[in-house]
């Protein structure tokens, strides 16, 4: 019997694979003989289970990450052979959901980033609200490297998060990006050692959901991404219809005692059905269960200064 030779070839569904538990859903990219690299089919299967995830009421974040070491090397360059505009829109036209669904969801999206991050692998980490980079990880847009511009919109997401003269750099140069300097200039949130990407990642879309109100979450990616668009004039008045909103609902999200007083608090909103709880102050001082407000409580989320 002939041992086979070469990468094994992957199905489509196998290209992305997908797992969920503790209203957490991870999406890996699953490529690993190719660094994975972007194909047709497998960034179709991408956007297909970011669909899931969001339409999943049982998923309130969502983690991205790759197989073997590394993020994503970018697009395969074997797709690169004969490719011309004509086969890019037809592929295009074929693509269900839009090619920047990530930033549409109403759910947080986590990059888990170890090893190689390069076009249009890069594009889609940057996609995402927040990332975690191991002490190993790297950056380069590549683009400039073989003759192309930049693609996916990066431009646009580089130019809002490290400034447009970092940006040129990043485009023109191609150059390689440490997880340090990642971090400093704004590319990433947090460096943690070699091979601990996920499980933070995991761990914090864990404490978003237990310390947090999905509703909150929802409307403060809308406003934050809403504002990129709009003036401090528009945004100030958005945040005043929502304030108005959230005041309206039967949970009223807002601490009214003293500061001192730290609580055990769970959320009732459209994701979770657990009853409405938190350790109050009554007057004379002695703690006890209110049903109608929630007491925010020290967070255990990490700070980004640092990174770590």
């Amino acid at each position: 019997m002939k041992k086979q030779r070469g990468p094994v070839s992957l199905s489509v569904d196998q290209t992305v694979n997908y797992e969920s538990s503790d209203g957490v859903a991870t999406i890996t990219l699953n490529r690993p003989q190719r660094l994975n690299a972007f194909n047709s089919g497998m960034r179709a299967r991408y956007l297909d289970l970011l669909e899931r995830a969001e339409r999943d009421p049982s998923v309130e974040a969502v983690v991205l990450c790759g197989a073997g070491g590394a993020f994503s090397a970018g697009a395969d360059y074997h797709e690169l052979d004969g490719l011309n505009s004509a086969v890019l829109k037809e592929r295009y036209r074929a693509q269900r959901q839009p090619f920047d669904f990530a930033m549409t969801m109403h759910k947080p999206l986590i990059a888990a980033i170890e090893g190689a991050v390069a076009g249009i692998g890069y594009v889609h980490a940057l996609m995402a609200d927040y990332r975690f980079a191991s002490e190993t990880a790297f950056f380069t847009t590549a683009f400039s490297r073989i003759g192309l511009t930049a693609e996916g919109g990066i431009a646009w997401l580089l130019v809002r998060l490290v400034g447009t003269a970092r940006a040129l750099d990043l485009l023109q140069s191609s150059r390689r990006v440490g997880s340090e300097e990642a971090h400093r200039i704004g590319l990433v949130q947090w460096v943690v050692p070699p091979g601990g990407a996920l499980a933070a990642a995991r761990s914090y879309a864990k404490t978003l959901i237990e310390e947090t109100s999905a509703y909150s979450r929802d409307r403060v990616r809308e406003q934050v991404y809403g504002a990129w668009s709009q003036d401090c004039r528009t945004a100030y008045e958005c945040s005043r219809q929502l304030v108005d909103e959230s005041l309206d609902r039967s949970v009223v999200a807002e601490a009214s005692c003293s500061s001192a007083t730290l609580t055990r608090l769970t959320f009732q909103d459209r994701t979770s059905s657990n009853c409405v709880s938190a350790w109050t102050k009554n007057s004379s001082g002695r703690l006890s269960v209110s049903e109608t407000m929630v007491v925010a409580r020290s967070s255990s989320l990490p700070s980004m200064n640092g990174g770590r």
